[in-house]
């Protein structure tokens, strides 16, 4: 996979997360339950410092480094997204959604200025990435999705998708 191929899954996983609260109001997407206590405004932020994790370990790797364990640092990765959550508790809607930008396009001009061998086949740069954003977006889309579909939230095309219902046509076609 050279880093158009990657830009591209990425890119994708990212605009499917996007759409699997596209269309909620404010206040539902400030609702909990949606992944536990979290609600579609807690999911965000999460998934926004994950890529800020990644910005900050990636370079580290970059140079030969290991980032350190997150066990050893904060007693696992559920005490690290404990921390990080209570951090986040207090930002508004706007200023999630504002960080949830700004760090996402931070994100990709690091992958495109990154080393073309770092970033084709499966090297530890290529796998904290996927694990801390494209395959870590998949995760909660499918969470989102799932609590729309349990409390009757569904968006016109999630409905459409259903088996049995008509297919929506592609964005564009």
């Amino acid at each position: 996979m050279d880093r158009r191929q990657l830009l591209k899954r990425l890119e994708e996983a990212w605009e499917a997360l996007k759409e699997s609260y596209a269309g909620l109001s404010d206040a539902e997407l400030l609702e909990p339950g949606v992944a536990g206590a979290w609600s579609v405004r807690d999911v965000i932020a999460h998934v926004t410092w994950w890529e800020e994790e990644a910005l900050t370990h990636l370079p580290l790797i970059l140079a030969g480094g290991r980032p350190p364990r997150y066990s050893v640092t904060y007693g696992g990765i559920d005490a690290f997204n404990a921390k990080m959550t209570a951090q986040k508790k207090d930002l508004s809607l706007a200023e999630v959604m504002d960080q949830r930008d700004e760090v996402h396009r931070r994100l990709i001009a690091f992958i495109e200025s990154a080393p073309g061998d770092q970033v084709s086949g499966e090297t530890r740069f290529r796998r904290r990435l996927r694990l801390d954003t494209y395959g870590h977006y998949a995760k909660h889309a499918r969470a989102i999705r799932n609590w729309r579909e349990q409390s009757g939230r569904s968006s016109p095309r999630l409905r459409a998708n259903r088996p049995g219902a008509a297919s929506p046509r592609a964005p564009g076609r």
